[in-house]
């Protein structure tokens, strides 16, 4: 009995060694002291949008600078803001500026999902014959999206979880995009 018990102690002692070993052969590998030169910055990207629409007595210019840091090859969180101004002449003239916050997953390289916190203040004058209205109201969206991925470009759409067809600035919930980061 002695002798099994000796035999038992040798074999887990010999496994503890064996998992220590190789512990620490492996950690080695994980624990890489990080390069020098790497810095705040070399994680940072930056992008965004823009968006021109001219046509017969009708303008939409949009500006949407963005920039998200990338925690890892998986996650990346950012901000960015927003400026529109669309005008249709006699009729309709809106000024739209904001921000928002933006968190990127990417499960794997090609698939990219996103959740988007979008604050806006809209100013718009719908003009007619006899009198200007004038509308001026904060809008909230919160957006769950997913897109196919190549390289910095994401091709996508998006849902607005928010959405209030009576009081958004937008005519649907869901909405395409493509998001580019440098």
């Amino acid at each position: 009995m002695q002798m099994n018990r000796l035999k038992t102690l040798g074999k887990l002692w010999l496994f503890l060694l064996f998992l220590t070993v190789s512990n620490k052969g492996f950690s080695q590998e994980q624990n890489l002291p990080k390069a020098e030169t790497e810095s705040f910055w070399d994680h940072v990207q930056f992008g965004g949008g823009f968006g021109l629409a001219i046509g017969n007595d009708f303008t939409d210019i949009t500006i949407a600078p963005s920039a998200i840091y990338n925690f890892n090859e998986h996650f990346a969180l950012g901000t960015g803001l927003q400026y529109s101004r669309l005008k249709q002449k006699n009729f309709y003239a809106s000024n739209v500026i904001g921000a928002s916050l933006i968190g990127l997953y990417n499960p794997i390289e090609e698939i990219q999902l996103s959740l988007e916190l979008e604050q806006v203040h809209v100013n718009t004058t719908y003009t007619d014959l006899y009198d200007n209205v004038k509308r001026s109201f904060w809008n909230t969206g919160l957006y769950i999206g997913g897109g196919y991925r190549a390289d910095n470009v994401t091709i996508g759409a998006r849902f607005n979880l928010l959405f209030d067809k009576d009081k958004d600035l937008y005519g649907d919930a869901l909405m395409p995009f493509i998001r580019v980061y440098f």
